[in-house]
């Protein structure tokens, strides 16, 4: 875990979902994977040449942009794939039931932080997917809205989508923070808006973090 602001007064705390409320690497990669087979079925591609463009984008990206991180949802829209396709994708392909269960740990760590402060979710997952997975994990019920790519037909890490829930929390975005497990695309732009921000390393990080925001 690392610690990059906490806010004075906390009131609002905006997780990821995926990678961050559980650790699933063949999930995740899968959600990725489905996606470019799909790439390549609709464009008539090989596989393996499908692969190898979205690879060769991503390290060029990378490149120009002082190695940071580019969102899948804005790899396929640069490469020709509307968000709205990709949303359509999403919800066909993504099955979080196959692959996630309820987690305990998990849960009683959000009881004890929905006690004292507004959970929000931002996805880059359509809003379906995101409370699907919510709901395989049994966290549901502890978060008060979820954001995703149709919320606003924008991909992470774009400044829009935290603004809106910062204000479906209902609070400034300086009483905010940011919680996920990629720096560029949950905690650099939360960063210079003026929100708090904490990477993590998976879910055995968000087990501990009441106890992380009490002692700040």
């Amino acid at each position: 875990m690392t610690i990059y602001r906490i806010p004075e007064k906390t009131a609002a705390l905006i997780f990821d979902i995926d990678g961050t409320l559980y650790s699933h690497t063949k999930y995740i990669k899968e959600q990725t994977d489905c996606q470019i087979r799909r790439f390549a079925e609709t464009r008539n591609l090989e596989l393996k040449k499908a692969l190898k463009m979205v690879k060769s984008y991503r390290e060029e990206w990378a490149k120009l942009h002082g190695g940071k991180q580019l969102s899948m949802g804005n790899v396929l829209k640069d490469m020709g794939v509307p968000i709205s396709e990709s949303i359509a994708w999403r919800k066909e392909l993504i099955e979080p039931a196959r692959y996630l269960k309820a987690d305990k740990k998990l849960c009683d760590a959000l009881a004890n932080l929905s006690a004292s402060y507004k959970l929000i979710c931002v996805t880059n997952n359509p809003v379906s997917v995101g409370r699907k997975t919510l709901t395989a994990l049994g966290a549901d019920p502890f978060f008060s809205g979820v954001l995703g790519l149709d919320t606003c037909g924008i991909s992470k890490p774009d400044v829009k989508i935290f603004d809106l829930a910062a204000k479906q929390a209902g609070v400034s975005v300086e009483r905010c923070i940011s919680i996920g497990d990629r720096y560029d695309i949950d905690i650099a732009v939360p960063l210079e808006m003026g929100m708090g921000g904490i990477l993590v390393d998976g879910v055995k990080d968000v087990y501990k973090l009441h106890s992380v925001l009490a002692i700040h």
